[in-house]
C-alpha cells in the first residue's frame, strides 16, 4: 500500500457543536447526556454465588437514578450518586425516587424515557424467562442469565424481579436489530422484531450494571444507524490463534457489532486449511475445526464472519505453488503477488477456491478483493503488460483494454459466489471509471483508499447508485509497524471526527447519499507482521473499536466528552 499523510485533523473542543458532517439532525426529545457515573462494580460474573458478588460490588452504586431534582427527556443530569436503594428490586412505598438517567452504555442508547423508581438489579430470586411463543430466544436468555449468574427459567412467564425477552411486532414494522427495554416495577423486559434485537437489549443490560449497578428505571428504544457494523483482520500476513479470535467476537458482540472479516490469502501465507488445495496453506494456519468454532460462536451472538480471497493480486501465497500462473511483463519480470488473468487456469483455480470456501463459511457476504492488481499500478498498462491488452482486444474488441479484462475477472468471480448464494464484495480501487465492461452493479464497494493510481472520489461511486461500505483508510486503517506513512489511528479521532459517511480523508459525502452507505468496518492489516504481538494488536484496536462501535449505532455527535467515553469502556469492559 502507498500512502500520503492527509492534513492534520483540527481538535476540537468539548463544548456542544453541530452534528459531525452528513450525520441525521440531532433528535433532541431522544438524547440524554450521560454522565461518566459511580466508581464500578465487579467486571466478571456468573461463577456460584455471583448474584451475592454482583450486590456487594454495587454497594454505593445508584440505582439507575441521580439523587438531584426531576429532569426531562433530553436534559443533561448529574453523575449518580448512592441512593440507599434497598436490594430488594420492588420499589419502596415510602421512597419518592428521583427521575432516572440513561444507562451508561458503548454504544450509547438512541433514547430513554425516564421514569421513577429504584430501577433493577439481580437478586437470589431472579431469572430471566423467555415469554411464551418466543422459544426462539432460548439462547439468548440462557447466555444471559450465566453472565448475570441468576436462573435460567426457559420458556415461562415472568416472575417478580425477573427479565422477561420477547419477540414483538416483527412483520417490517419495527426495525431490523432494534429493541424497546422497559424496566418497571421491579422487572425487565427486552422486546425486538427479531432475535438479534433482543439480544442487543440484553447487552444493554448487562453494561448498565457493570456502569452504574442497576438498570435503570423507564424506557429504552434503542437501534443500530447502520445494517453493517464490524472488523476485520489480516490472518494471512500475520497467524492468530482461534481463541484470539473468539475473544475479538465476545468483545464485538458486546459493542453490539456484527460482521467479522477475515483475509486469509494474500502474498506472505494462506491461512485457512484446503480440502481442494493443501498445496498452498501455510504451516501455521486455522484448521476447518478451528474456523467452524469461531463460526458458530459467532453465529450465536449474531455475528456473521466474511471470508476474502482477494484476486488477481495478493495471491502471492498461492502463486508459490502454481508458479506458471504468474503474471509477467513485458521484459519478463514476474509481477509479485499477480496472476495472469489472461489464462482460463487462473479462474479455474482460484474458482475452486471460492467454491470451497463459500462452502465453509455459511454467512451471507463473500469478499472477492479486487484490489492493487499490479498491471493496473503501472502508468501505461497496455505497454507494460502487451499480452494482457491483447487478451483484452481479441474478448471486447479493439477499444478493449486491461482494466477491461480485470473487470471481466472481477464479474466472473462475483458470479461464482453469488452462485454459491453469497452477496459479494470487493475493495473501490477495483472498480474502474470508463472501459468497454462494466463492473457488476450489485458488487458492493468496500472503500478504503483515494490514493491508489486511477483513484475515483467516493462520490463517483454513489452517484452510480453503488452500495459503500466505509473502510476509510484515515481512520479506519490499522497497520502493524506504520509502513507507506500510516500512522495507527486513534478512538478519539474516530469520535470527534468520523461518521460513516467520511468515506476518504476527513471529508464526508453528501447527506442525500446516506442511504447507499451500509456501515462501516475497522480493518487490521499486518504489513509488518512482527512489530506487534496479537496480543498488543487486541490493547492497540480497544478504544478505536469502540469509538467505531458508537459512530456505527448513532453518528449524531456523543453525549460523553472522550475522557468520559474512555472511562465508561474501562468500567463495563466489553467481552468480559
Amino acid at each position: 500500500m502507498t500512502a500520503r499523510k492527509e492534513p492534520p485533523i483540527p481538535r476540537s473542543s468539548r463544548t456542544r457543536r453541530p452534528a459531525p458532517p452528513g450525520a441525521p439532525a440531532s433528535r433532541a426529545s431522544s438524547r440524554v447526556r450521560r454522565p461518566a457515573g459511580a466508581r464500578p462494580g465487579r467486571a466478571r460474573l456468573g461463577a456460584a454465588g455471583a448474584v451475592l458478588a454482583l450486590v456487594a460490588g454495587l454497594a454505593g452504586c445508584g440505582g439507575g437514578g441521580g439523587d438531584g431534582g426531576a429532569a426531562s427527556p433530553g436534559a443533561a443530569t448529574s453523575a449518580p450518586r448512592s441512593t440507599g436503594t434497598p436490594s430488594s428490586p420492588e420499589p419502596s412505598p415510602t421512597r419518592t425516587y428521583p427521575l432516572s438517567t440513561a444507562p451508561r452504555t458503548i454504544p450509547a442508547v438512541r433514547e430513554h424515557v425516564p421514569a421513577r423508581g429504584p430501577g433493577w438489579r439481580p437478586g437470589p430470586g431472579s431469572g430471566v424467562a423467555v415469554a411464551p411463543g418466543s422459544g426462539a430466544l432460548a439462547d439468548e436468555a440462557r447466555l444471559l442469565a450465566r453472565e448475570l449468574g441468576i436462573a435460567d427459567r426457559g420458556e415461562a412467564p415472568a416472575r417478580p424481579g425477573d427479565i422477561e425477552l420477547a419477540l414483538v411486532g416483527g412483520g417490517g414494522a419495527a426495525a431490523p436489530e432494534s429493541y424497546t427495554l422497559t424496566t418497571r416495577g421491579g422487572r425487565v423486559r427486552v422486546t425486538g422484531p427479531d432475535e438479534a434485537g433482543v439480544f442487543y437489549g440484553t447487552r444493554t443490560v448487562k453494561q448498565a450494571l457493570r456502569s452504574g449497578g442497576a438498570v435503570p428505571e423507564g424506557v429504552v428504544r434503542d437501534r443500530p444507524d447502520r445494517p453493517q457494523r464490524g472488523l476485520m483482520v489480516d490472518i494471512a500476513r500475520k497467524h492468530f490463534t482461534a481463541a484470539w479470535l473468539e475473544a475479538r467476537v465476545r468483545e464485538m458482540a458486546d459493542l453490539k457489532l456484527n460482521q467479522l472479516g477475515l483475509h486469509f490469502s494474500d502474498d506472505q501465507a494462506f491461512r485457512i486449511a484446503s480440502d481442494s488445495h493443501p498445496e498452498v496453506v501455510a504451516r501455521q494456519h486455522l484448521t476447518k475445526a478451528e474456523v467452524r468454532r469461531i463460526i458458530a460462536l459467532a453465529e450465536s451472538l449474531h455475528i456473521t464472519v466474511i471470508p476474502e480471497i482477494d484476486s488477481p493480486g495478493h495471491l502471492g501465497a498461492v502463486l508459490d505453488a502454481y508458479p506458471s500462473l504468474r503474471l509477467r511483463d513485458a521484459r519478463g519480470a514476474v509481477a509479485p503477488g499477480a496472476i495472469d488473468i489472461a489464462k482460463p487456469e487462473s479462474a479455474r483455480l482460484v474458482d475452486e477456491l471460492l467454491r470451497e470456501y463459500a462452502e465453509l463459511f455459511p454467512g451471507r457476504y463473500f469478499h472477492v478483493g479486487a484490489d492493487e492488481y499490479r498491471a493496473l499500478m503501472a502508468s501505461d498498462p497496455e505497454a507494460s503488460y502487451p499480452a494482457l491488452a491483447a487478451e483484452a482486444r481479441r474478448r471486447f474488441g479493439p477499444q478493449g483494454r486491461v482494466q477491461d479484462l480485470a473487470t471481466a475477472w472481477l464479474n466472473g468471480r462475483a458470479a461464482v459466489v453469488r452462485e454459491a448464494g453469497k452477496q459479494p464484495k470487493a475493495w473501490n480501487d477495483g472498480f474502474f471509471r470508463g472501459g468497454v465492461v462494466a463492473a457488476d452493479q450489485g458488487v458492493e464497494v468496500e472503500y478504503w483508499t483515494g490514493r491508489e493510481i486511477g483513484a475515483r472520489p467516493p462520490v463517483e461511486y454513489l452517484r452510480e447508485g453503488r452500495k459503500v461500505v466505509n473502510v476509510n483508510d484515515r481512520f479506519l486503517y490499522y497497520v502493524l509497524g506504520e509502513p507507506n506513512q500510516f500512522t495507527y489511528p486513534t478512538g478519539r479521532e474516530i469520535y470527534t471526527t468520523w461518521t460513516p459517511l467520511v468515506l476518504r480523508g476527513t471529508q464526508a459525502v453528501p447527506a442525500r447519499y446516506s442511504g447507499q452507505i451500509l456501515g462501516g468496518r475497522f480493518a487490521v492489516w499486518c504489513d509488518l507482521a512482527n512489530a506487534q504481538t496479537q496480543d498488543q494488536v487486541a490493547a492497540g484496536i480497544r478504544m478505536p473499536l469502540r469509538a467505531l462501535a458508537q459512530k456505527v449505532w448513532d453518528p449524531r455527535e456523543p453525549a460523553l466528552s472522550w475522557a468520559d467515553f474512555s472511562a465508561l469502556a474501562e468500567r463495563v469492559r466489553a467481552g468480559a
